[in-house]
């Protein structure tokens, strides 16, 4: 809302619409399930929310610890503390979650069966990790299993699932860590990717 407060509807079957229950709305509610928040991002059963504070608070589906709260328990309303500050934008992925630090730097979490979180392995993190992936980029994006940032300088890179060439490095390899050169320049964004 205009006013920083969060209103979800449609399928809750985990609680992602953070209302405290698992039933589907059909219609926007009219009240806020959460209040100070400057962006949102929505995964395949998960949301995310960037506060106005740079925390990261995220509910509903949890099974590959896509919440980055240490566990793998479902949460049906949002949280009241931060899995993660100092974060300028986020992005939800089917079951990972992606934060734009201040700094530039790239950190995700959750499941990680084909290297979406671009930490060179194909283990699930449950907690966002304290170092960065990928630095100088200014946008972040995530698709079902791939993630995808725009660097400073407006190249593209892009990490996970490429069976169907979503990564746009020519083949159809999987990849488990960010390129280190791009596969698209002269990209610019007003603020997402």
């Amino acid at each position: 809302m205009s006013g920083g407060g969060v209103r979800c509807w449609g399928n809750n079957e985990v609680g992602q619409l953070g209302d405290g229950t698992s039933i589907d709305r059909s219609t926007p509610p009219t009240t806020d399930v959460l209040t100070g928040v400057q962006a949102i991002a929505a995964g395949d059963d998960h949301t995310c929310v960037l506060m106005s504070t740079t925390g990261v608070r995220c509910w509903g589906g949890n099974w590959k610890g896509q919440l980055g709260d240490g566990t793998s328990i479902d949460h049906s309303t949002p949280p009241t503390t931060d899995v993660l500050t100092g974060v300028q934008a986020i992005a939800a992925g089917g079951e990972h979650t992606c934060a734009l630090m201040s700094t530039g730097g790239v950190r995700c979490w959750g499941f990680n069966n084909v290297g979406q979180l671009g930490d060179g392995t194909s283990i699930n993190r449950s907690t966002p990790p304290a170092t960065n992936v990928l630095t100088g980029v200014q946008a972040i994006a995530a698709g079902y299993d791939h993630t995808c940032a725009l660097m400073s300088t407006g190249g593209v890179r892009c990490w996970g699932f490429n069976d169907f060439g979503q990564l746009g490095d020519g083949t159809t390899t999987k990849r488990s860590t960010p390129p280190t050169t791009d596969v698209l320049t002269g990209v610019k964004t007003n603020g997402n990717l």
